[in-house]
């Protein structure tokens, strides 16, 4: 018997809902479909204030992704410093960062092409 494949869509209300579960901020969802050679369909791009809140929201994404869709990350770096964290759901990245490393990096003006979309959750 063959595990069905959960939706790109439930994959990221999952997502999100452990992003915000630890209060997670400044969540932004970037649809790359239209762009040509990209690596996924989505990042999902959030911060935190601490190491500590960026390893919470790592470990929430997992719990709640787990829980309610029976899945894991393909592959996850940057537990070890807890400053940019990236969860790697193959058609769906995560990126965790804390505040000031997300402003250095700013990979939403990378993908200067995507279409950002704000999450505010409830």
């Amino acid at each position: 018997m063959t595990k069905k494949q959960a939706s790109t869509d439930d994959l990221i209300a999952a997502i999100i809902k452990g992003i915000d579960d630890v209060k997670g901020e400044d969540i932004q969802l970037l649809d790359l479909r239209d762009i040509d050679n990209t690596v996924c369909d989505y990042f999902v791009i959030c911060s935190g204030n601490s190491n500590t809140q960026v390893n919470a929201i790592s470990g929430a994404v997992q719990k709640v992704v787990s829980k309610e869709l029976k899945d894991k990350p393909w592959h996850i770096e940057g537990t070890g410093n807890s400053e940019w964290v990236l969860m790697d759901y193959v058609n769906v990245v995560v990126h965790i960062f804390q505040k000031s490393v997300r402003e250095f990096y700013d990979i939403e003006s990378l993908w200067g092409d995507a279409i950002i979309t704000e999450i505010n959750p409830a």
